[in-house]
């Protein structure tokens, strides 16, 4: 460990499922044939295999170092000091896992990759269709499936879990490494430090309920969209169909760390982001909505990442000790620029606002 001349003590740690977008417009008569849905993220299946494969001969196509919650970490060091942000996930030994490496690093994301040589680096199927307004994602994990626990408990990963202040882990991870999920969660319950996961497809609250439930305790913050939050309440058996109402039985639900809040946060598209908030204390859960800023159809390039990017947005305000209305500011003004890019990209040459705190939504 020599050539470590100073040990990188990130504020925020990430971990999830590294993948390489491929990322190309598609017609519906492509979504058809893998039987796929417009606006949707599934896990690949037989039927899917050649897709990847297609798209790349038949279409021009887009690489973006992936993964919902990488993306999420390298949009919050991207507003963040240099050295800010650690990730932890797994890949293969080729030429994809060198693209995605580069490709993190640039964005300055102290990035810890366990290796396996013999699986290839997972991919991501990013299929835009309607000019952008949809896309569908089909993730096959490959490598990203083959993480472990040991290697967060390597001394020199779990050296940046004790740096580190605060925690982000996609809901993509359950199907993973729930031990590793659950390690980090009761290291921050334990240290008083903050855990946040997010809800990230809808059927991760359908097939991976058990561990997702697991969980759900050590949730300081949750993030999620609103098929997201309508599906966790179906899986729960809850009547609600409203996403404030159903943020709001989430933000409620019993907490390991009472020492701090439980904050829901809901994006919906186009309409307000939805904030519920729990004081562990009294158990009163109050609510607010923010808007989120307004965009023309014809500037929107591409929603992939745009959910991605909004986390990131606010887990840099967040990490700074800001409060909620700056943490949103910041996502929502980071989504806007994201959607306007092909591919969850966050151009290294853009002006950024000075403070999020006096953001004016008519200035953008």
């Amino acid at each position: 460990m020599t050539h470590h001349a100073h040990v990188c003590r990130p504020k925020l740690v990430g971990m999830g499922n590294p993948l390489l977008d491929i990322s190309t417009e598609v017609g519906h008569d492509v979504l058809a044939k893998y039987k796929l849905g417009a606006n949707n993220a599934i896990l690949a299946e037989e039927i899917h295999m050649p897709l990847y494969q297609e798209l790349i001969s038949n279409h021009v196509v887009t690489y973006v170092a992936g993964g919902a919650t990488q993306n999420s970490i390298r949009g919050a060091q991207w507003l963040l000091p240099a050295g800010s942000t650690a990730y932890m996930g797994c890949v293969g030994k080729d030429h994809f896992s060198a693209k995605l490496e580069a490709a993190a690093r640039g964005d300055g994301v102290d990035v810890h990759y366990m290796q396996v040589p013999e699986v290839p680096t997972g991919t991501c199927a990013v299929l835009i269709t309607d000019k952008g307004a949809n896309r569908s994602l089909v993730a096959n994990l490959s490598a990203a499936n083959h993480y472990q626990v040991e290697h967060l408990q390597r001394p020199e990963n779990w050296a940046l879990i004790e740096a580190a202040e605060y925690y982000y882990i996609g809901g993509f991870f359950l199907t993973v490494s729930p031990p590793s999920i659950m390690a980090v969660a009761r290291h921050a319950a334990e240290k008083n430090k903050v855990f946040a996961m997010n809800l990230s497809a809808p059927f991760l609250t359908q097939f991976f309920k058990e561990p997702m439930d697991a969980a759900t305790g050590y949730w300081d913050y949750l993030f999620g969209n609103e098929t997201e939050a309508v599906a966790y309440a179906e899986s729960h058996g809850w009547p609600e169909r409203d996403v404030m109402a159903i943020a709001k039985r989430i933000a409620a639900l019993p907490k390991v760390n009472t020492k701090r809040p439980r904050i829901v946060v809901f994006t919906q598209g186009a309409d307000d982001v939805i904030v519920a908030t729990c004081d562990p204390k009294t158990g009163k859960v109050t609510s607010e909505e923010h808007p989120i800023i307004p965009i023309a159809a014809d500037k929107i390039v591409d929603t992939n990442g745009a959910g991605d990017a909004f986390v990131g947005g606010f887990l840099s305000q967040l990490v700074q000790s800001k409060d909620i209305d700056t943490c949103i500011k910041a996502g929502a003004w980071t989504a806007h620029v994201v959607i306007q890019q092909s591919g969850p990209v966050y151009p290294h040459n853009l002006a950024k606002p000075a403070s999020f705190e006096k953001l004016s939504y008519s200035e953008v």
